[in-house]
Order: structure tokens, then sequence, then C-alpha cells
């Protein structure tokens, strides 16, 4: 689908498009330079620490870490190797901008080493505020503002800002999460509860039937939720805002060929909190699944762009339409990534058809809050929310909590638990 809005939108949502495809790119070097500070950093010491700290593997350490970076390099450029596919046109003529001393640490470690399945239907329409669904604890993630070149200069390559980069190294955490198998225990945490409850929504219908059962999934990151959902038999479309995921998201769906095809190293940019070397250098094999084995007629898709602009606008595309449309929407760890609570759920109601069902996981992150942007935010208690939703017209059962972590280092001294609010709510008006 073409990209839609006034040339102003459309040349800043290219112009993000291509920053995020420079970060990819530029991983290797940036992580590289920052592992680089810690051999600096031991050749400052006494002569007698570092031969205590070498005895310990210390060094070995580091350039073991090295290693294990690149090969998250060889891994995020096959994910970026065809971002055409997004119908966005890079510039060739951009120059890669490397500082002198991140160009060393690259070259360093650089010695040392179709199927499709989900159709991506691209719906980004308007500026691009790159708000990532992320659930970390670092920080709530806003990124805003095209960076303008004068017209007819040879441009350098964006400069990835450390946000940027704690964005892809999200990513690489996401897929532990999603397509992996250390992922499943946390995935079961969150997704089998979300998909009982769909079932049991549904438990009068037989299970050849349910490709008559349109479900939506937004804020699908890489999209494991609605795979699950559509394996189930369901017809099922996920929905996600961040280029970050919608590439990752693609490449897992779309060009992998078979399972553990890949080895990534997620944990390998801090030293902190780590109990031995495994728990930050062990490898992690994805996907765990072979993503287009579902079976034979399956309904999936992607679709790729705000929640709000394509699920709430009110003039619809009448070879889309939304309004009453689905029979279940399902939310995990994405309503609070709203800036309006009070539309969010309006959406969701307004889109489901009379009788259908919202299943819901989550915390309160709010994502907008104490935003440098002069965004909006609304920002209610748990108490508020499920008050909200029964005045908009939901009925809400089964409710819960349900303790668990977000792309968590399972083998890491610290972690951080959330106290996720589950629900079932059935549009009764």
């Amino acid at each position: 689908m073409p990209f839609t809005g006034t040339d102003a939108q459309i040349e800043e949502e290219q112009t993000h498009f291509a920053n995020v495809i420079s970060t990819f790119q530029q991983y290797a070097p940036y992580a590289l330079y920052a592992n680089n500070r810690r051999r600096k950093d031991f050749h400052t010491l006494p002569l007698a620490d570092r031969e205590l700290l070498e005895s310990l593997g210390y060094k070995e350490r580091i350039n073991a870490v090295d290693k294990a970076i690149m090969t998250n390099a060889d891994f995020l450029n096959l994910v970026i190797a065809n971002p055409e596919i997004f119908g966005h046109d890079l510039d060739e003529d951009e120059e890669p901008h490397l500082d002198e001393h991140e160009g060393d640490a690259s070259r360093q470690a650089m010695h040392s080493h179709d199927h499709p399945q989900a159709e991506l239907h691209n719906s980004l329409q308007g500026p691009s505020h790159s708000h990532s669904h992320s659930h970390s604890h670092e920080s709530h993630s806003h990124s805003h503002g095209p960076h303008d070149h004068p017209h007819g200069a040879k441009k350098k390559r964006y400069k990835p800002s450390e946000h940027d980069m704690d964005k892809l190294r999200s990513t690489l955490k996401q897929l532990v999460r999603d397509w992996s198998v250390e992922g499943k225990s946390e995935r079961d945490l969150c997704y089998e509860p979300m998909k009982e409850a769909l079932l049991q929504h549904f438990s009068d219908i037989p299970a050849e039937e349910r490709r008559n059962f349109r479900v939506l999934v937004p804020g699908a990151g890489l999209g494991r939720l609605a795979w699950d959902v559509a394996n189930l038999g369901f017809a099922c479309q996920g929905n996600e805002f961040s280029h970050y995921m919608l590439l990752a998201s693609f490449y897992m769906l779309n060009r992998t060929a078979q399972v553990n095809q890949h080895t990534i190293y997620p944990y390998v940019h801090s030293f902190s909190n780590n109990p031995n070397n495994d728990a930050l250098l062990r490898p992690i094999a994805i996907p765990d699944v072979l993503p287009s084995s579902l079976p034979d007629g399956s309904d999936f898709s992607l679709v790729a762009g705000d929640f709000e602009e394509i699920y709430g606008s009110l003039d619809e595309d009448p070879s889309e339409p939304h309004s009453g449309q689905w029979d279940a929407v399902l939310t995990c760890f994405f309503i609070d990534t709203a800036k309006n609570i009070v539309n969010y759920l309006r959406i969701i109601h307004r889109i489901l058809a009379p009788g259908g069902v919202w299943v819901n996981l989550g915390p309160l992150l709010w994502h907008w809050e104490g935003n440098t942007s002069n965004d909006p935010s609304v920002e209610l208690t748990l108490e508020e929310v499920k008050t909200l939703a029964r005045k908009i017209g939901f009925e809400i059962s089964n409710e819960r909590t349900i303790d668990t972590t977000y792309t968590n280092n399972a083998q890491s001294m610290l972690g951080y638990v959330y106290h996720a609010a589950f629900w079932t709510a059935t549009k009764i008006i």
C-alpha cells in the first residue's frame, strides 16, 4: 500500500525509516567501541592488577564478546538486506558516519569471523514518532523529529543515538521472548492465558470453523502471539508500529527456512549482574518453530502502522472495514502505550462485533508519562481503567493478576517482575 499523507509527512517517515536501517547497519562498530573501552580500561591498570584479571579470564571474555557482537551483526544485516519491501527508497550515496575510534574497533573484530508466510500490509501514515512498545525498565521510549540535510549535499549516514541502539538491543531480547526455546517460559505466562481465554470464548465453535472468526493483536511486536492464534485456526491480524519490530518480524516470518537457523547473543551488551560467563555469553538459537508451518489456508497478516490511525479512523477504506468487524482483540503489554487511553478503549469497543471479546494482559507503564515532546498523556490507575472500560460498554470477567517478566535474562542477578493485570471483557453495548 503506498504511503499517504503530505509530502512533509512522507519525507519524515522515509527519513525515520532510513535512520532505523542505519542503526542496524552501525550496530557492530557501536557495540565494539563500547566493548573496546573495557579493553582500554584494562590496560590503564597496574601490571599486578592486570595479571590477576588475566588469570580470571577477563581479557578472554572481552575478546569473546567481540566475536558475539559480530555474530549479532551478521544476523542484523540479514534482517535489513531487503528494506525496499517496506516501500521506502534509501539513499545509496550515504556515507557511513563512524568516528575514527569506532572504525578502529570495528576493524579489530572483523577478522573474527522464501518461504512467505505473513502478508505485510504497509499502512504507515503520517509522521513517525518511533514510539516503541518496549517494557524495559530503563526508560520510556520516545524519539521525535527528522534529520534534515541541505538539498544537493552528499549526506552522511545518520549517527544512531544510545536510545536508538537501546531499541535495537531490545529487539534482540524480543527475539528470545518470541522465537526461542529459552523464551517459552515467559511466553507461556503471558500468551497461554490469553489463548485459553480466546478458546473458551469460542468453545462452541468447531475447530474447522475458527477461520471464520477474525482476531486482532495490536502491538504485535515480533508476531509470535498473532502467529500462535493463527496456528489455532483463527483468522488473525497483527498490528505493529515500530520499524525495529517490523523489520525483525518480517524476516523471522518470511525469510527463515528451518528451526534454529540463526544464533544470536542478546545479553553481551552489559557486564553487570552476571553470575558467570554463561549468563553473558550463552548463544540463543532462533526460531524454535518454523514460521512457515502454519496449516494450509491459514489467514495470517501483519499490518504496519499506528493503531489509532488504522483502526480508529471513521473514514474507513471500504475494501477493509474495521467497525464491528473483529470478533476478538488481544492486547498484551499494549494498552499503556496510549497517549489517551479513552481513545484506545473506544476503538477496541467500536471495532469489535456485538458480543466480541477483548482479552488483556499487561501492566500500566504509561509510555508517554513525562515525555519531552509535548505529546498528551493520560495516566489512569488500574481501577480507573477497568471502570472506564465498563462505562464504554464492556463487561469484565475472569480478572486476575499474573506475575511475569518481560524480555528478562533468566540467568541475570537482576530481574523485574510485573504484576500484570489480566481480564476478559465482552462487548455488551
